[in-house]
């Protein structure tokens, strides 16, 4: 059975920092890219970083500079360190993980962390 299981969201004043960890089972991890999502309540979700296999990464603008995504293979964790955040960084969390299978790839979204920043 595939999870992923999201923690480490919580209420944070503007300025300050949190570390969102994404452990995932059932999975081959270490072969597997994976993203942090955020939605918002009437929006799209969307791309916040992302983390090849490989370790690449990638993010997005509103991302850049304040937010650090990163990978231990050993635990089957991803995490997001976020700095510097700001009131409209509030969202549900989400993570993402893409596997390879039998010439396909599969796609698990875990079930949401809620972070919400304070003005």
């Amino acid at each position: 059975q595939v999870q992923l299981v999201e923690s480490g969201g919580g209420l944070v004043q503007s300025g300050g920092s949190l570390r969102l960890s994404c452990v995932a089972s059932g999975i081959a991890f270490s072969n597997s890219a994976v993203g942090w999502y955020r939605q918002v309540p009437g929006k799209k979700r969307e791309l916040v970083a992302h983390i090849t296999d490989g370790g690449s990464t990638n993010y997005a603008d509103s991302a850049k500079g304040r937010f650090n995504i990163s990978r231990d293979n050993a635990k089957n964790t991803v995490y997001l360190q976020m700095s510097r955040l700001k009131p409209e960084d509030t969202a549900v969390y989400y993570c993402k993980a893409l596997t390879p299978g039998r010439g396909t790839q599969y796609q698990y979204w875990g079930q949401g962390t809620q972070v919400t920043v304070s003005s």
